[in-house]
C-alpha cells in the first residue's frame, strides 16, 4: 500500500495534466503485477468492494474514537476517509511483525468478505498502516477515489508509459477485467494486443468541440439537432446486445426494451430518449419527451412494467461504427450516413430512428434555427464534417456542437457544504434559492463549479463569516448574497419543494452589487420551465 498511497498523495497535490501523466506512468512501470493492474483499475473506477460501505467505516471509527469528536473533526476536515485516516488511534499493542500489505492482497481479501466480517478485517488493516496509507485504503474500499484523474487520463498515462496508442488501449479495455494481465503483457511485449472479437465491448465515442466564435462553410458540414437525452452506444456481437453510456457504463438492464429491439450484428451511436412531447415541437422531425422524463429511468437495475409503459425509451441514431463485422470508423461521414440509413431501415421503428438532417442554406439561416432551439427544448445543433472519419475523442475541425445560450437567474445563497478531495478544506458546494410570492426562499438548485480559485476563496470566507446554523457538514447562510446562476434548462419536478429542477447549473457571477430581495422569483423561473 505504501507505493499506492504515495501515488495518490502526489496526484492530489498536482495540478498539471502532464505531471499527473508522468506520476501514473512512473508508478505503472516501477510496480510489479498484479498491484499495478489493480491501481489502474482503482484510478479508472473499476474496483468494486461491496462489503465495505461508508456506514461500516463510521461504525468502526465510532468504536475506537469518541463519536462527538469524530463528527466535529469530520465537519472540519470535510472528508470521511481523510478524517478517519488522521484520527485513527494507534493500537494498544503493536501489530505482530508481518509482511507489508500490498494492494493486490488488500483487494483480494476485501473482495471475499461478508458485511459481517468487513469491520474486523478492515480495522486490523488500518492498525497496520500509516495515516496516508489508511486514507488510500479507505478511498479504495469505498470507491470514492477522487484525486483529479479521469478514467481517460489514467488510460492515457498507461498508453504513454508503454509507448502504446491510447485509442488502441480503449479498443480492448472493456473486454478485459482487473488486474488486466493481458493488457500489461501486451504493454511489455510478452504478448500481442488482446483480442476482443466475440465480446460486445464499448468503443470510445467521437466527441465535438464547442463552436464558440468559429464559423464554418456549410457546404463542408452536415447539420443535425443536438437532442437532450444521454449519448449511448448499442452493440450486438455473437448473439449478445449491450447498451453503453458515454462513460462506458453498461446500462442494458435499465433499458431492456431497447436492447431487445437490437438483434443485428453491429455497433451504433445515438441519443437515448423517451417518447413523448416537449422536445422538438414545431421545428424538428420526430419529437421526444424532456430530459426529466428520461431521468425517471436512469440508474435503475430493474424496471417495473408500469415504468416501461409510462416512459418508453428509444434511440435516435447518429452514426454507425460497425456494420456486422465491417469496421466503418475510417470511412467518411457521408459513407457512414448512407450505411446507417440502410441499417436502420430494418430496425424496429418504435425503438430506433435516424437523426434528421437540418437544411440550412447558409450560416445566418443556421443561426436563426439555433436561436429557436430553446423554444423547442432542444440543446442546440451539431455540425459534422462530411469527410470526417469516426475517431475517438475530440479532433479540431471535425465535429462541432453549437449549444443554445444558457439561461440566467439571480438566486440567493442558502446553504454551503465542504467539497471533497482538493476542495475538502473549502465550502465549495452551494445551494441557492428563489423567492415565492409570500416571501419564502425555496431551493432551486445546487452548483459546485463555474467560479475561479480566487472566487472560491472569497465564497469560502463569506460562508464562514455569515453562517447562522450548522447541520453536520452543511452550513446555513445568512440570506444576503446573490449568485448569478447559468443553467441549460429548468424542469418541473415533484422531488423538490420549489417544484423545479435545474439542468447543469453553474455559478457564473457573484452579485455583491444586488440586494437579496431583488433576486428572481419561483414564478419567473416557472416561466422558463420546459
Amino acid at each position: 500500500m505504501r507505493a499506492f498511497a504515495d501515488l495518490l498523495d502526489r496526484l492530489i497535490y498536482t495540478r498539471s495534466r502532464n505531471a499527473k501523466l508522468r506520476l501514473i506512468g512512473d508508478y505503472l512501470r516501477a510496480t510489479p503485477d498484479p498491484d499495478r493492474g489493480w491501481a489502474l483499475a482503482a484510478l479508472t473506477g473499476a474496483v468494486d468492494l461491496p462489503a465495505v460501505k461508508p456506514a461500516t467505516i463510521r461504525a468502526l471509527v465510532d468504536a475506537r474514537v469518541d463519536p462527538v469528536l469524530f463528527r466535529l473533526s469530520r465537519d472540519f476536515v470535510g472528508d470521511t476517509a481523510e478524517t478517519v485516516a488522521l484520527i485513527w488511534p494507534e493500537p494498544a499493542m503493536a501489530p505482530m511483525a508481518t509482511d507489508p500489505l500490498n494492494l493486490a492482497a488488500v483487494i483480494d481479501r476485501l473482495s471475499q468478505l461478508s458485511r459481517a466480517d468487513a469491520p474486523g478485517v478492515l480495522g486490523a488493516m488500518l492498525d497496520r498502516l500509516e495515516a496516508d496509507e489508511r486514507y488510500a485504503l479507505l478511498k479504495l474500499a469505498t470507491g470514492a477515489l477522487r484525486v483529479g484523474v479521469s478514467a481517460r487520463l489514467a488510460k492515457t498515462a498507461f498508453a504513454d508509459a508503454f509507448d502504446l496508442d491510447v485509442d488502441a488501449v480503449e479498443e480492448v479495455w472493456h473486454g478485459l477485467a482487473p488486474p488486466y494481465a493481458p493488457l500489461f503483457d501486451w504493454a511489455v511485449g510478452r504478448a500481442p494486443q488482446p483480442a476482443v472479437t466475440d465480446i460486445p465491448v464499448f468503443r470510445p465515442f467521437m466527441l465535438a468541440h464547442p463552436l464558440e466564435e468559429t464559423q464554418v462553410d456549410l457546404a463542408d458540414y452536415a447539420v443535425e439537432w443536438k437532442w437532450d437525452g444521454i449519448r449511448v452506444q448499442i452493440v450486438h456481437v455473437a448473439g449478445e446486445t449491450r447498451l453503453y453510456s458515454r462513460a462506458g457504463d453498461d446500462i442494458t438492464a435499465s433499458f431492456p426494451e431497447v436492447a431487445a429491439g437490437f438483434a443485428m450484428p453491429g455497433v451504433l451511436d445515438g441519443e437515448l430518449l423517451v417518447k413523448g412531447e416537449g422536445q422538438g415541437d414545431r421545428i424538428a422531425t420526430g419529437g421526444a419527451a424532456s430530459f426529466n422524463a428520461l431521468q425517471q429511468r436512469l440508474g435503475r437495475k430493474q424496471v417495473p412494467a408500469r415504468m416501461l409503459a409510462d416512459y418508453p425509451a428509444f434511440v435516435r441514431l447518429y452514426d454507425i461504427l460497425f456494420d456486422g463485422e465491417t469496421d466503418l470508423r475510417a470511412r467518411d461521414w457521408t459513407h457512414r450516413r448512407a450505411r446507417l440509413e440502410r441499417f436502420a431501415a430494418v430496425l424496429d421503428p418504435a425503438r430506433f430512428d435516424v437523426s434528421a438532417l437540418i437544411d440550412a442554406p447558409d450560416f445566418a439561416a443556421l443561426e436563426d434555427l439555433r436561436a429557436a432551439a430553446r423554444d423547442a427544448a432542444i440543446e442546440g445543433v451539431m455540425l459534422k464534417r462530411r469527410d470526417s472519419p469516426y475517431v475517438a475523442g475530440r479532433r479540431v475541425g471535425l465535429w462541432y456542437k453549437w449549444k443554445r445560450d444558457p439561461l440566467i437567474a439571480d438566486c440567493v445563497l442558502m446553504y454551503a457544504q465542504r467539497g471533497s478531495g482538493k476542495r475538502s478544506s473549502f465550502y465549495s458546494d452551494y445551494t441557492f434559492g428563489a423567492w415565492t410570492a409570500d416571501g419564502e426562499l425555496l431551493p432551486v438548485g445546487k452548483a459546485y463549479f463555474g467560479f475561479t480559485d480566487d472566487e472560491l476563496k472569497w465564497l469560502d470566507r463569506f460562508v464562514r463569516n455569515h453562517s447562522i446554523a450548522r447541520f453536520g457538514p452543511v452550513r446555513e447562510i445568512e440570506k444576503s448574497l446573490v449568485l448569478e446562476v447559468a443553467f441549460d434548462s429548468i424542469h418541473a419536478s415533484k422531488r423538490h419543494k420549489s417544484g423545479l429542477a435545474m439542468r447543469f447549473p453553474r455559478i457564473s457571477r457573484i452579485r455583491t452589487d444586488k440586494p437579496a430581495g431583488e433576486a428572481d422569483t419561483i414564478a419567473a423561473l416557472e416561466r422558463l420551465a420546459t
